[in-house]
């Protein structure tokens, strides 16, 4: 048995078998799992059941499972036509107590009346409610026919409103019989297209749920907006109004007046003449109160609401009505009456409120009762076109005036009382209308829109009548099912219901709903492009469903790299075909032949071949990889071989093995040769393998295997087998075979342990240059790439490349011509000159040359530091750090020793890379090394990162340098130029390092010396991170094990930081100034300075860069926080004991008028600013030194002013600046304070802002033009100077739609 629907297999259902077996105790907790089609026979169930659980067919029977006490059995399988759908249709028949195929009965489908299970899990009707039932499926109908919402994030209020304007005959009418012109607008903005194609996928789709993300595109709406909840109500209110402008000049231009408008009279009527002044309004919903105000009980129905709603209230007391007939004010009585009702009638239940206990919003769940049909005619006037009293307000300011109810009502305003724009309810005269019987205002219930949860959010949905069967269906977003009976929807939803929709009993306007076949033509063309449009999807689901995604790997050629992409191939297509597919995508097409490729099965974190499908071309790909998955625990390779070869075939079980080949005579290690093993071969019989791949003679072979972190193992046991050995999927090994007597030292004493261990500790850097260092190296020419044998000594370097010794050679030459320039300098200046004048002169006075070390023919023949050299050089090392006492004793010129401090260049923040990314250079000897290595003596070193924090101190291990005291072997060192291809010009000179990463960074830095041209402490180490940010290496006595392959390093030109010291930003305070925080240069202070020898060290500082000419006594240090100052640093206050100090340090400079007044801790320095409110100004900042707390010290105002003087603490940034508008009334002014500390204002350290004023001198009086001409002018102000121009609280998103298709940007908003 198949449904009629069902086109093909893969459509078909399936269904989900537990079989429970209970033959016995011990397999009562079993289960057994089968998935099968629906179409399956019941005697082909009984057959799998049988099969999977070992019994033989015919000796057991199924029973249903949850039936009661009941047992009911599945039929016997002699009935061979039978399928498991019609079973399962039968039994729900039986249990509901009727064989009528329309489905459940009431009483059970009213256990699934309320919002469904967001799993997914049924809790409506059966999923096989009749024979004829559609497959409940993700992609199909629900059982009701209906289609649901997908619900993007938090649209479910979304969802219930445009269902029930769906399901609402005369809107979607209306609708379809509106012709969209795609030549006037564009369909993706239109909202009546968008809302009529929704519509059209709502009747006519076949998939179980649809998206609205098009009708929020037309809404204007982003991503965001999915994210934001809004009450039902205001959305119904707001997509009226922008379907009325889009439909202005069309037929439907009236069409939510015709449907949803009312009428109602807003009046009040004197008691004593009985005069009475009223307005006519229109409303589009009637909100009804759930609780008054002030009481304890809410309304128990509707009705009673509807009567509260047009109660008059009276007018006496203080709130007497000022009558125009009688000249006084009179007793009066206000109220609302309905003039009209609407077609379509909409009742909100406010139930949500404001608690004025808890000053939070509340949800109202009180029962509130609704009935199925509601009799307005109580609540309609009938005496108003009979009074003879009453006369109409013409005053068009009286639709301004308040009344009783204007907060419970959401009005349209009429723009001419005088006219009657309500919608009558027929044609017939006025007194046809009064005298019309009760009948003719009967509205019938067909939508109730319930919110379920709390006033901080909740989740809508919708239960909606259809009038087509007058059944009531629940639309829960996506979920569409049955509600059982009407007095359930009553009684549920009375506590939560949040919108009623009624539509009036009347024969002669009730529309039905247009069927497909009575369509307009517009709408007919529409259907067919939707369903063309949905049967492409469809079939691109399919191919989708049968399409094998795999990762794919190809090493290219031409690009020499390993380049990733990934296979999309149908389950059907051979493997001939996919390799041809691969072929294509990884642009091998005029590269290689065709014939050369082929696709095998790998591991690409092991770096594994697994296997090669040799004879199996024409196999189907499904077949191959195992069939349709989301994800592959295997990848493939496009192995690529040259015309003169012939594939190796790969077999399953097979380990693939890395051979490097060492030579020891050139210390090189040869590019990888892949040797393919079994586990259970012998180290002799592996040796015999690799003497055929490499040809090196294997009786004098040794193997050393590396396993993780650098763990070399010396295969030395003939009989022992790979896999005892550690052997994986894939594997790397040394192997070495020479004359050498080496092999009979032990291993790790022997010199192959220590090249390997070099091997696998070096690490592949590009070091950028300063463009224009010292010795300048203008004449150097860019040199090539360089070439793979990187390993190899310079001596051999082919072409025009300069050696590295001739750049070390005209570099040392043009810094001892430097050299001898300074000094002849430093004779003509004046004997007297101390060592603080220094940067008056030369910017290199004060930098050791190399000048001064061994000529350049005493260099090595090579920029390879052996263990020779690094121990060579090592003594001429300028120590990089220094105690606290030579600090202090040499400050005066620690700062200022050079001027090739750059303070463009920050050592503490990030910031962007001058040059752009380096391309990559061929690696060592083509082969990778690991970033993760570890050596015996290096065992259990902590590795750390390089940052800009506070010096960690010297390490026992290391000495006073930063060198290793035990391991000065593994400082190996090597660099040769490189060029960068990048455009960045001549002048960038780039280096290819290859360093052991256990090198100290003190020892890099030594080792790049003669690159740069000045010494290790003229110039700092930046490492360059992802985005081009760069941060300042600083730690001298760490090593470079954080560091891995390819990274990138900035050599800046600046002293670089020694132990205890930081590098400072100065940024000048101007309080008055309308940019109160100028940076001014970059400076480093030392552990144990004080305040005043850091003054010192700036005074020329701020002369030469800054152009500063000031006296010590004259500025001061203070604390920044962000742009707000702070504590005063006094002049014998010390860093790191008095002051703490850390990196990216900022501090104020501020000038001072005055010597400084400042002189203990025990003082107070506050800016003080007084508000002149007769003037409408704010006067200039002035600072108030105050021995105490007390406001009777400030200078600004006399004992006798205490009495008047209010106070006002600056709130925000400094200089908490804010509107003249505002700072009179909408802050708090603080009457009577004598004390700072306390409250109200807790003011304790120095730098705080205060506001004054005289609370006797009044505020000037604004005309309306001057108060909008001075707030532009502060609105402008503000904008300027960056601050908020009111201090308004955060306001709640409000929901718009957007007729334009989205929002404009204001340039003003803040």
């Amino acid at each position: 048995f198949r449904p009629g629907n069902i086109e093909s297999a893969a459509e078909e259902p399936r269904v989900l078998c537990i079989v429970q077996d209970t033959t016995n105790a011990k397999t009562v907790n079993e289960r057994l799992t089968l998935n099968l089609p629906a179409s399956t026979t019941v005697s082909k169930l009984y057959e799998d059941v049988a099969h999977k659980a070992g019994y033989a067919n015919g000796t057991f029977c199924l029973a249903w499972a949850n039936t009661g006490a009941m047992v009911r059995v599945l039929p016997c399988p002699s009935k061979q036509t039978k399928t498991l759908h019609y079973a399962c249709v039968t039994l729900l028949q039986d249990e509901s107590g009727t064989a009528d195929s329309s489905g459940l009965d009431d009483s059970s489908q009213g256990r699934f009346i309320g919002p469904l299970p967001r799993d997914g899990t049924v809790g409506c009707s059966s999923d096989y409610s009749s024979p004829s039932y559609s497959y409940s499926s993700i992609l199909n109908k629900s059982e009701t026919g209906y289609v649901g919402l997908v619900n993007q994030a938090m649209t479910c209020y979304l969802n219930s409103l445009l269902q029930t304007l769906f399901m609402t005959p005369e809107f979607r009418n209306a609708l379809y019989n509106w012709e969209f012109e795609e030549s006037e607008e564009d369909p993706v903005i239109s909202i009546p297209y968008q809302l009529k194609r929704l519509f059209v996928l709502l009747q006519t789709s076949k998939k179980r749920a649809i998206e609205t993300t098009d009708v929020t595109r037309s809404f204007g709406w982003d991503s965001s907006e999915a994210w934001q909840q809004h009450d039902v109500q205001e959305l119904c209110r707001v997509m009226f109004d922008a379907l009325e402008q889009k439909w202005k000049q069309t037929e439907q231009a009236d069409l939510i007046n015709q449907l949803y408008q009312g009428k109602l009279k807003d009046y009040v009527r004197c008691l004593e003449c009985g005069y009475e002044s009223w307005r006519i309004d229109t409303y589009l919903d009637i909100p009804l109160v759930i609780r008054p105000f002030g009481a304890s009980q809410a309304f128990g129905s509707v009705e009673e609401a509807l009567q509260a709603f047009i109660q008059p209230e009276t007018l006496d007391g203080p709130n007497q009505y000022f009558c125009e007939r009688c000249k006084k004010k009179c007793d009066a009585r206000k109220g609302l009456r309905f003039l009209h009702f609407p077609y379509l009638l909409t009742l909100q239940l406010k139930r949500f409120d404001f608690d004025y206990t808890t000053m939070h919003r509340i949800k109202l769940n009180d029962r509130m009762t609704f009935p199925e049909e509601l009799d307005m005619s109580p609540f309609i006037d009938v005496e108003d076109e009979k009074s003879p009293q009453t006369e109409s307000c013409t005053d068009s300011g009286a639709e301004n005036e308040g009344s009783c109810h204007s907060d419970q009502m959401s009005n349209d305003f009429s723009t001419d009382d005088a006219v009657d724009e309500g919608i009558c309810l027929d044609n017939t005269s006025s007194a046809e209308r009064v005298l019309k019987p009760k009948s003719s205002l009967t509205f019938e219930l067909f939508s109730v829109m319930v919110h379920s949860g709390s006033a901080a959010g909740g989740h809508y949905y919708a239960c909606i009548k259809s009038f087509s069967d007058s059944q009531w269906y629940s639309f829960n977003d996506q979920h569409v099912s049955k509600v059982s009976q009407l007095a359930s929807v009553l009684k549920e939803y009375s506590t939560n219901a949040y919108m009623l929709m009624y539509r009036l009993k009347d024969p002669s306007r009730n529309a039905k709903f247009l069927e497909v076949e009575d369509f307009p033509e517009h709408i007919k063309r529409l259907v067919q492009r939707e369903k063309e449009s949905e049967e492409q999807e469809k079939r691109q689901r399919e191919i989708e469903r049968n399409t094998c995604k795999i990762k794919l790997f190809c090493m290219h050629p031409v690009k020499m790299m390993m380049t990733e992409n990934k296979l999309e191939v149908h389950k059907d297509k051979t493997l001939r075909e996919a390799t041809e597919m691969a072929y294509k995508l990884m642009d091998l097409d005029g590269v290689v032949p065709l014939d050369c490729c082929r696709l095998v099965k790998y591991d690409e974190f092991h770096e594994y071949l697994e296997r090669s499908y040799e004879g199996e071309e024409d196999m189907p790909m499904g077949l191959l990889l195992g069939g349709v998955k989301s994800s592959y625990m295997f990848d493939l390779l496009l192995e690529i071989r040259r015309p003169d070869q012939v594939f190796q075939p790969y077999k399953p079980g097979e380990v693939m093995v890395k051979v490097h080949v060492v030579d020891l005579k050139s210390e090189s290690i040869a590019a990888p040769v892949s040797v393919r093993a079994y586990l259970n071969q012998t180290i002799t019989e592996f040796k015999q393998l690799i003497a055929q791949a490499t040809g090196l003679c294997a009786e004098t072979m040794r193997v050393v295997l590396e396993r993780c972190y650098n763990d070399l193992r010396l295969l030395y046991v003939p009989n022992k087998t790979l896999k005892a050995e550690g052997f994986f999927r894939s594997n790397k090994v040394f192997v070495e075979s020479s004359d050498s007597t080496d092999h009979q030292a032990a291993f790790t004493d022997s010199v192959l342990w220590k090249l390997l261990d070099r091997h696998g500790n070096t690490i592949r850097l590009f070091v950028s240059l300063p463009e224009l260092s010292p010795g300048s190296l203008a004449n150097r020419t860019s040199c090539p790439k360089a070439s793979a044998d990187s390993e190899d000594s310079l001596d051999g370097a082919k072409g025009s490349r300069k050696s590295v010794e001739a750049i070390l050679e005209e570099s040392t030459e043009k810094l001892k011509n430097l050299s001898l320039q300074q000094q002849q300098h430093q004779q003509q200046s004046s004997s007297t000159s101390d060592s603080q004048k220094s940067s008056e002169h030369s910017d290199f006075e004060h930098i050791e040359s190399p000048a001064q070390e061994p000529d350049a023919a005493s260099q090595p023949s090579q920029t390879e530091n052996s263990t020779r050299a690094a121990s060579d050089t090592e003594n001429q090392f300028p120590s990089e750090e220094r105690s606290d006492s030579d600090v202090n004793n040499d400050r005066s010129t620690s700062s200022v020793d050079s001027d090739i401090l750059s303070s463009s260049h920050s050592s503490d923040t990030l910031c962007n890379a001058d040059s752009g990314p380096l391309p990559l250079a061929n690696g060592l000897d083509s082969h990778s090394i690991t970033s993760s290595r570890r050596s015996k003596a290096h065992k259990g070193k902590k590795e750390t990162w390089d940052t800009a924090e506070e010096d960690s101190g010297t390490d026992s291990e290391y000495d006073e340098n930063g060198k290793s005291k035990a391991d000065a072997q593994y400082l190996y060192f090597k660099a040769e130029p490189y060029s960068q291809e990048d455009g960045s010009g001549e002048g960038q000179k780039c280096l290819l390092v290859h360093v052991d990463k256990r090198i100290t960074l003190a020892a890099f830095k030594q080792n790049l010396e003669p690159f740069v041209g000045v010494p290790s402490t003229q110039f700092k180490v930046f490492r360059v991170y992802a985005n081009n940010q760069e941060f300042e290496s600083v730690r001298l006595n760490e090593t470079l094990s954080s560091f891995s392959d390819d990274n990138k390093i900035t050599i800046r030109l600046g002293r670089a930081l020694k132990k205890g010291e930081y590098r400072v930003k100065v940024y000048q305070l101007l309080v008055n100034d309308p940019e109160p925080c100028k940076f001014l240069l970059e400076t480093v202070f030392a552990k144990g300075m004080t305040v005043r020898q850091s003054k010192e060290e700036l005074l020329p500082q701020l002369k030469d860069q800054c152009k500063m000419d000031i006296s010590i006594d004259r500025f001061r240090l203070r604390k920044k926080t962000w742009k707000n100052p702070g504590t005063v640093f006094l002049d014998y206050h010390v860093y790191e004991e008095d002051i703490n100090i850390s990196s990216n340090w900022e501090v104020f400079l501020e000038v001072l008028e005055e010597p400084e007044r400042m002189k203990s801790m025990s003082q107070l320095a506050v800016l003080t600013r007084r508000w002149c409110p007769a003037q409408m100004n704010l006067e200039a900042f002035r600072e108030v030194v105050l021995e105490s707390s007390s406001v009777e010290e400030c200078p600004s105002c006399s004992a006798s002013d205490l009495t008047v003087l209010l106070l006002l603490q600056g709130r925000g940034t400094f200089p908490c600046d804010m509107s003249v508008l505002e700072i009179h009334q909408d802050l708090d002014w603080n009457p009577k304070v004598s004390t700072l500390n306390v409250w109200p204002l807790y003011i304790c350290d120095d730098g705080a802002v205060i506001f004054y004023r005289d609370s006797t001198e009044e505020l000037m009086e604004l005309s309306e033009e001057e108060r909008n001409e001075l707030m532009k002018k502060e609105s402008s102000r503000l904008l300027k100077t960056g601050h908020r121009v009111s201090y308004s609280p955060r306001k709640e998103k409000a929901l718009k739609i957007y007729l334009d298709g989205g929002p404009t940007k204001d340039p003003g908003q803040d």
